[in-house]
């Protein structure tokens, strides 16, 4: 399967239905679909692009784990969780637009993320997970939103070019190996 073009009749994509759909370069998802299930892309290796409609409001996790040559990426601004390895091993990806109303990235979100130099956090973020940012090597500052009060384990373990962090007075606990 390289090429798909899912038709208007569909309103939600059930877990995993494209995973490790290797060859998968091109799709086309229609306004119709409100709904986005778990590891839906998983192991597309050969997807580079995407565009999510504006209508999705729930995507489930590990929506892009493994996209190994994703690039491009258009999220809905009305998605507020990045769900647990939600862009994990998306080792091409070298920008990423977050929505405004994003309230919690979870655990490995964008783990093995090693091409992201930077990525914006919204003021509304209120949880980063354990491992979120683990091994972004290139990721060279970061700004942790005053809403956040917690750095978990891992957070950004091996993020070997962070120079510059930026977090809030109200911090009350860095877990191990957070940085």
């Amino acid at each position: 399967l390289k090429q798909i073009k899912i038709p208007s009749s569909v309103i939600s994509i059930g877990d995993n239905a494209f995973g490790d759909c290797s060859s998968l370069n091109q799709i086309e998802i229609p306004s119709s679909v409100t709904t986005i299930g778990n590891y839906v892309f998983y192991g597309c290796t050969s997807l580079s692009k995407i565009s999510i409609p504006s209508s999705v409001k729930y995507i489930g996790e590990g929506l892009f784990d493994g996209c190994l040559s994703l690039t491009e990426i258009s999220i809905p601004s009305s998605i507020k969780i990045f769900g647990n390895g939600f862009f994990r091993g998306c080792s091409s990806l070298k920008e990423i637009s977050i929505p405004s109303i994003l309230v919690s990235i979870g655990k490995s979100a964008f783990e093995g993320c090693s091409s992201l130099v930077e990525i914006p956090i919204p003021s509304t973020v209120e949880s980063i997970g354990d491992n979120a940012f683990d091994s972004c090597s290139l990721l060279t500052r970061i700004s942790i939103p005053d809403s956040v009060t917690k750095i978990c384990p891992y957070t950004f373990f091996k993020c070997s070019k962070l120079t510059h962090i930026t977090m809030s007075s109200l911090i009350t606990e860095i877990g191990e190996n957070a940085f």
